[in-house]
């Protein structure tokens, strides 16, 4: 079967000191420390450990090979959007940080595809980078969840959106910056509890909030992480918006009207999940993704869906690759 991952991430191997150019204690960089291992730093704080498959295309490659996947996005971590920066530097970052997905996709342009960033806190910004970035070869953008207290349906997100629609460019939405942040701090709970919930609280907010009502149904939009918990919501929110009307927002249909309006990728590590996906979105509504090359990614990359003994080998195909093919137009 052919295999298209369409959630991984890279970091380039260096870029520009970005304190010293913009000032500040927390922008991102890499402490190479030697046999392909380095640490993410946020400032002086250690913020990841990573490998050089974030940045070495031939290791991805290999890696690719070994596991069967064929084809594969990759995009930013989230700690480079910078929307908490002015806009000007994150403009700066997307821009070198988008050149240099490119950069290594050149390595294999057949088999690696990157989605660009935007300075999102900037709506102009956003719109004129993600144009530009389609231009120079990107099949899509990333986006975060949420501006700071911006949800998914404000104003300026859906502008951005619309301008997506427009210029057919596909849109995966990637959580980041976690909810609750002082009370998820232990146990890696910030990633294995407030990605999720960023997750569903966005596509409920795009729902609630009028957002598919406004913006026309050739907007191609996919969220990470299987949507969070929202499959398994979905029944307490259609009961919320039948019974009150508060829980409504501007939505003019309960949230299980709009299922067939986005996508979600696989990430959900657990076959009775992946079949409550199935049976909530249907098979032509969800892509594979990995979040490689990254601990908390599927490590048996493929495996999830290739063993799902209640999937037809049809819907397996859709899965691991037909829909985004068509999605990402690759």
């Amino acid at each position: 079967m052919r295999v298209i991952d369409i959630h991984s991430h890279f970091f380039p191997k260096t870029w520009p000191d970005l304190q010293a150019k913009f000032g500040g204690d927390d922008w991102p960089w890499l402490q190479h420390q030697g046999g392909g291992k380095a640490m993410l730093m946020k400032g002086q704080q250690a913020f990841r450990p990573i490998y050089s498959a974030c940045w070495d295309p031939a290791l991805r490659l290999e890696e690719m090979d070994n596991a069967g996947v064929d084809k594969q996005i990759i995009s930013a971590t989230p700690i480079l959007f910078a929307y908490q920066k002015p806009a000007t530097q994150a403009h700066y970052c997307a821009q070198m940080f988008n050149d240099a997905a490119i950069e290594i996709c050149t390595h294999a342009p057949e088999r690696l595809f990157a989605l660009s960033q935007v300075p999102l806190q900037d709506i102009d910004l956003a719109c004129k980078e993600v144009s530009r970035a389609k231009q120079i070869g990107h099949v899509g953008v990333q986006i975060g969840n949420h501006v700071g207290l911006k949800n998914m349906d404000d104003e300026g997100i859906l502008t951005f959106l619309q301008h997506c629609a427009e210029e057919n460019i596909a849109v995966f939405v990637h959580p980041w910056d976690m909810m609750a942040s002082e009370r998820t701090k232990d146990y890696m709970m910030g990633w294995t509890v407030g990605m999720p919930a960023e997750t569903q609280l966005s596509i409920v907010s795009l729902i609630l909030g009028g957002g598919f009502d406004r913006l026309p149904s050739s907007l191609k939009i996919c969220f990470a992480h299987g949507g969070g918990a929202f499959a398994f919501l979905l029944g307490r929110l259609d009961n919320a918006w039948h019974h009150r009307d508060i829980a409504r927002g501007k939505s003019a249909y309960p949230p299980s009207h709009y299922l067939n309006r986005f996508y979600l990728d696989t990430a959900v590590f657990d076959h009775d999940a992946l079949d409550l996906l199935v049976k909530k979105m249907g098979s032509e509504r969800l892509m594979f993704g990995t979040d490689y090359p990254f601990p908390l990614g599927e490590q048996q990359m493929g495996q999830l869906i290739k063993t799902a003994n209640s999937l037809s080998d049809k819907q397996k195909q859709q899965l691991l690759a037909n829909n985004a093919e068509r999605f990402f137009s690759i």
